[in-house]
């Protein structure tokens, strides 16, 4: 691209009338881009606002910790059967 140093004053000018052409003609395509990331947005905004509410359920309905711990403490763990121990073969000499 040339300086802008280098160019006529009517050089100049035709560069510019060039760019906002170009931006003109762009906008269409950014307002679509525009209204895309925009919908993007709110469905992430609702996926997080839906996990949220699922969290909530799910710490609202499961016992607080304390009842957990109790109902741990009353029933005793049930007895494991004792493992036997193997014994290792004596090599005669």
């Amino acid at each position: 691209m040339e300086n802008p140093e280098n160019l006529s004053p009517e050089e100049l000018a035709t560069k510019k009338k060039e760019m906002l052409e170009f931006y003109k003609e762009s906008m269409p395509y950014l307002e679509a881009q525009l209204a895309y990331e925009k919908m993007l947005s709110e469905i992430d905004e609702t996926r997080l606002k839906r996990t949220q509410i699922q969290m909530a359920y799910a710490q609202m309905m499961a016992p607080p910790e304390e009842e957990m711990q109790r109902e741990e403490s009353i029933t005793p763990p049930a007895p494991q059967p004792a493992a036997k121990k193997r014994k290792l073969k004596k090599e005669e000499a």
